[in-house]
């Protein structure tokens, strides 16, 4: 089983969430895999995606702000 070796960017409470709960998230696990935690967007974008995309069952399309992903760019690796 992986585990959350570190998180991508920075936490919740530097950009702006006061309390650090219920925020995007994103964490590089063990197995080099990404996890990430977002709003599950699925039934309002699966119909909309482009024509060579697609999901499993067991997928979701979740959302996180531009913020949350500019600060993890720094973070996330090249390989």
């Amino acid at each position: 089983m992986s585990h959350i070796i570190r998180r991508i960017g920075t936490p919740p409470t530097a950009r702006g969430s006061a309390t650090g709960a219920n925020c995007p998230d994103i964490f590089e696990l063990s197995d080099g895999r990404f996890a990430v935690i977002g709003t599950d967007v699925t039934e309002e974008l699966d119909g909309k995606l482009p024509g060579d995309a697609s999901r499993a069952d067991y997928e979701r399309i979740v959302v996180v702000t531009r913020r949350t992903l500019i600060d993890a760019k720094a973070d996330i690796p090249d390989a």
